[in-house]
Order: C-alpha cells, then structure tokens, then sequence
C-alpha cells in the first residue's frame, strides 16, 4: 500500500477528478491524501476514501510538505494551474523543493501523472518498499 498525495489547484480540479475517476481501479488499495476541497470532491464522485488536510491556501500543502519531509508520502500528483498567480505560491515551491530532496516522485500535469499511475499498476513502485524498510530512525 502507498501513500498517494493528490493536490489541484482551482481550474484543475476537475481535471483532477476526472484523472482519479479513471484510474480508480488503480487506486483502490493504496492511502490517498488530499488538499480539503480537492480531497472532497475526489471522494464525492469515487469510491475511494482521501485523508484530507485543510485547503492549499489555509495550510494544507505545509501539511502534506510535513509528510513529504518525512518520506511518508510515496509520489504526488499536484495539478497546478501554471497560469494563474497563486497567493502562496512559496509553499508550493517549498512542497516541490521537499519531493526533490526526498527523491519522491511528483507529476505537477496529468500526461506525468498518467506515467506515474501506470507505473503504480505495472508495480513498479515497489522501490519505496525499501525505501521505508531502511528509513533512517530519529535520534
């Protein structure tokens, strides 16, 4: 089981959606996570359950940031919306920073994000197995 997170700005949710709703098959079976009103909407026209935090703006890509830091989060898809001005555009930034450093996975458009679930599909995630087997303790 992975941990998914899945975040769309305004104009993409239903993108988002409509991605989701695709591939839900796929899916099924993993942890999803999900900004609030992506999050609810994603669980309003699936069938899938999404851990969802507070929205974009109010918090919530700190609070999947503080996952990815964590190497909790498994890959990401973050449809952001490449034209229009996002008020906290730094916590985006940061958020894509963090996968960077993590090494995890992150589609910020939907042909990537359809890489990565096929990949998902295929199993070829199992890397991330490892990953979190050898995850270094705090001490």
């Amino acid at each position: 089981m992975l941990k998914i997170a899945l975040i769309a700005h305004d104009r993409k949710k239903d993108e988002m959606v409509n991605f989701v709703t695709a591939y839900e098959h796929v899916f099924q079976g993993h942890k999803l996570y999900g900004t609030g009103t992506t999050g609810q909407r994603i669980m309003d026209s699936t069938k899938l359950s999404v851990h969802r935090f507070m929205s974009g703006p109010l918090g919530g890509d700190q609070q999947i940031g503080a996952l990815v830091a964590e190497n909790e989060i498994d890959f990401m898809i973050f449809l952001r919306d490449p034209l229009m001005a996002q008020p906290h555009e730094p916590d985006i930034i940061a958020l894509l920073r963090l996968c960077d450093v993590q090494g995890i996975p992150c589609a910020t458009n939907v042909a990537t994000a359809e890489l990565l679930v096929r990949a998902l599909d295929r199993g070829d995630f199992a890397w991330r197995e490892l990953v979190h087997k050898y995850k270094p303790g705090i001490e």
